[in-house]
């Protein structure tokens, strides 16, 4: 394959090292305005580093767009005479649907929008993918190209911004539980360093065994609560004090922000 990823920054380059670490045959085409620091990436070999993407997109196959909301129609426009039916196109761009990049390139295109989220950088992002009418011929080929960093998921468009909300959003949301577990056990004891290599790989921990075993979270609890004892016990006022019901309360609170500013854009 030939990938471009147009827009090499953060977001651009931990999908870089996510293809180029999976040591596939890809030749791999990274674009910035200035491409200076880019230049170490050419170590792997099959990689061009170039400002021009142009250049780019005629010697691709697929183009992952991750720029910044507000360069994206510029960049389409600079490019989409250069086009073909071969090329499919993967927006990583938060809110830019796609009926706005069919306004500019066309819908006869492969249009693909991806949400991928931080911990794509460690290999772990949880990518929510959505296609249009002829894009769906290729989410396949998509959803190879993030599983190699992570875990994808094809979901209708709609559910887009909600997505955002569980897993983009959710990082943050993870981390501050990770961090309120750690200062639980720095009170029972532990230095900060314990504390928190504790909590992390507790947490790492409980999500693959969800994963590994595809149980319920609750099947699970039931192994580890035995009656009266400690386990349930902290569940119980965990509960009382409003844990579930103010993380979903937060969730909902995160989802009507986000619904509110894409009605702003409009």
């Amino acid at each position: 394959m030939k990938i471009a990823i147009i827009g090499a920054g953060n977001l651009g380059l931990s999908i870089a090292k996510g293809i180029l670490n999976n040591k596939g045959r890809n030749q791999l085409y990274l674009t910035k305005r200035n491409p200076t620091e880019l230049y170490s990436f050419e170590k792997y070999g099959n990689v061009i580093i170039t400002s021009d993407n142009r250049e780019a997109v005629k010697k691709s196959d697929i183009l992952i767009f991750a720029v910044q909301p507000s360069q994206l129609e510029t960049i389409l426009e600079n490019i989409k005479d250069l086009l073909t039916a071969k090329h499919v196109i993967i927006s990583t761009i938060t809110g830019f649907s796609i009926a706005r990049i069919e306004a500019i390139v066309g819908a006869k295109h492969n249009i693909i929008r991806s949400m991928p989220n931080t911990a794509i950088s460690v290999g772990k992002s949880m990518t929510c993918i959505c296609a249009n009418e002829k894009g769906k011929k290729r989410i396949d080929l998509a959803k190879s190209i993030f599983n190699r960093m992570g875990h994808s998921l094809e979901i209708p468009e709609e559910q887009m911004q909600a997505a955002t909300v569980i897993c983009a959003s959710g990082i943050a949301f993870w981390m501050r539980l990770i961090r309120a577990t750690t200062q639980g056990a720095i009170q029972l004891g532990f230095d900060a360093q314990e504390a928190q290599e504790l909590a992390m790989n507790t947490c790492n921990g409980a999500a693959e065994l969800l994963i590994q075993s595809e149980s319920h979270p609750e099947a699970e609890i039931d192994k580890v609560t035995t009656p009266k004892g400690c386990t349930i016990q902290g569940l119980n006022e965990m509960e009382h004090q409003g844990l579930s019901s103010s993380l979903i309360q937060g969730i909902v609170a995160s989802f009507e922000k986000i619904s509110a500013i894409k009605e702003q854009q409009l």
